[in-house]
């Protein structure tokens, strides 16, 4: 088994393999569930980011008229 430690990249190459022939028993469970959980946590983090500055310009659109530009549009 490949090192989480010691080479993420091949770690993560040899789990999704693993996953797919069905060698369910082989998998790094406890790695495999930190990294789900991080990656949820990540994009949950990054929808909440990308939706606060949607509503930013939208709020600056709407009360800013004077410095629309055409960018904006």
């Amino acid at each position: 088994m490949i090192s989480y430690d010691k080479d993420f990249y091949s770690w993560t190459q040899e789990q999704a393999s693993l996953l797919k022939s069905g060698q369910l028993n082989s998998l790094d469970i406890p790695h495999l569930t930190e990294e789900i959980e991080a990656m949820g946590r990540s994009e949950k983090r990054e929808l909440e980011s990308r939706l606060t500055v949607v509503l930013l310009h939208l709020l600056k659109w709407r009360y800013q008229e004077v410095r629309r530009s055409g960018s904006w549009q």
